[in-house]
């Protein structure tokens, strides 16, 4: 086969067979294929798009292309969750200790940042000297000691995806529904999950604008996962406003761990522990939804999930003293106001501009060679059907560079449109697919 064949094959609208699927996956796995022609079925799929058989030939093609975790020798059930990507989405830093404190094992593979959405490793790494990198050994064992684990991509799990996934990030072809569908659930596959949850975000900040096509992403995988012989549910959130008040690593670090104390912002808090209920859930843990609410606020409020996010921490070589005083985390030279330009009420908020925002303050990265700037980001307190006075407080900005900062100020406040009357509060999810 020569890749230039399927190329033109897929930037004319017609189905890849699985040998050419296959084929792919195993060349770009051994490194045959420069990141030029990878690029170009990339955008070819971003544009034609991909059948249902194409995208599970791909997944299952992806996860085979390294080691496939059996989990089973050091936990009996393992859960994970996997968010579709946001702005301000820290929900892993506080569902993982929540459900590995309600003694259900969560063996997770995150990444890092897409586009305008911050990735969970780049925000643990706020953590001095913390480390996703581990050898599967110690993989597992870490899940059976604490039962809590959160790696990245190795060399030998799903290596095929985690070479598409930063090429996707500086080739314009995040938002493509097969890729989408295929990144999440081949790591899912590969890290030996027996049940996953996905948040599916729809909205401004999000890959998927509506709640239709964030449902039709979430069939998908729920499909995937199904024809895999995983329990996968999905819900659908809103992701049309940032999630919680955070935005940018260390930041959204510290918010998390105050969520863990009991006072998070309510919309993250109340998003956390939906998503974590619904883990208790797959797992058996609970019968009901307002059962296994109960059960993580419990360890919520007596202190066992910080407890586990500190082992986490710790197990993989951060400074726990920085959980015990986040003061100690990366913190920016420079800190300025958000204030509203007008009276009136918050009506939408493309949420996308300020994740990109934070971006551009070095929060994020634009080439896969920048090195992100944990201290960096916003405190956004402002809600959709918040109403404020001209002047008054939004939030505030932290920077490293005042040029940057100016920047900042003006891209957050063309995000923010505004209307004279009342508006009504969004709703933190829109349905589940099982």
């Amino acid at each position: 086969m020569r890749m230039v064949d399927i190329i033109e094959k897929k930037r004319d609208g017609r189905d890849l067979t699985t040998d050419e699927i296959n084929w792919f996956i195993q060349e770009l796995t051994a490194e045959r294929i420069p990141d030029y022609q990878t690029a170009a079925l990339l955008m070819a799929i971003f544009l034609q798009g991909m059948n249902r058989r194409e995208t599970v030939d791909l997944t299952l093609a992806m996860a085979r292309s390294g080691d496939q975790l059996d989990l089973h020798d050091v936990a009996p059930l393992v859960v994970d969750k996997h968010s579709s990507g946001g702005v301000g989405d820290k929900t892993t830093l506080v569902v993982q200790p929540l459900v590995a404190a309600c003694d259900v094992p969560v063996g997770k593979m995150s990444g890092r940042g897409l586009g305008s959405s911050g990735g969970t490793l780049d925000k643990m790494e706020s953590f001095t000297g913390w480390s996703s990198a581990m050898p599967l050994a110690q993989f597992k064992r870490q899940l059976a000691e604490i039962g809590l684990v959160l790696a990245g991509q190795t060399a030998v799990l799903a290596p095929a995806d985690g070479k598409l996934y930063a090429l996707r990030d500086v080739t314009g072809t995040v938002a493509s529904t097969p890729l989408i569908a295929a990144s999440i659930m081949s790591k899912k596959l590969a890290a030996g999950a027996d049940a996953i949850v996905l948040d599916v975000k729809m909205g401004s900040g999000a890959f998927m604008s509506t709640a239709e096509s964030a449902r039709e992403l979430a069939r998908i995988m729920v499909d995937i996962g199904a024809d895999a012989g995983r329990q996968t549910v999905a819900l659908i959130s809103d992701m049309n406003q940032p999630l919680g008040h955070a935005i940018g690593n260390a930041l959204e670090v510290k918010e998390a761990i105050t969520t863990l104390q009991g006072d998070g912002p309510a919309d993250f808090w109340a998003h956390c522990l939906e998503v974590a209920a619904h883990m208790l859930l797959l797992a058996g843990k609970a019968n009901e939804l307002d059962e296994a609410k109960e059960l993580i606020t419990a360890v919520s409020e007596d202190g066992r999930a910080l407890s586990k996010f500190r082992e986490l921490v710790t197990r993989q070589g951060g400074d726990g003293r920085q959980v015990d005083n986040p003061d100690l985390l990366p913190t920016a030279r420079l800190i300025a106001p958000i204030l509203a330009p007008q009276t009136g009420t918050i009506a939408a908020m493309d949420t996308a501009v300020i994740g990109w925002a934070a971006v551009h303050l070095g929060g994020g990265r634009l080439v896969k060679s920048d090195v992100i700037d944990h201290a960096v980001g916003f405190i956004l307190r402002a809600k959709v059907g918040d109403r404020f006075a001209a002047g008054e407080r939004l939030g505030e900005i932290h920077a490293n560079d005042a040029a940057k900062l100016t920047q900042a100020q003006q891209e957050l406040l063309a995000a923010i449109q505004w209307a004279e009357g009342e508006v009504r509060p969004l709703p933190h999810f829109y349905g589940t697919v099982s």
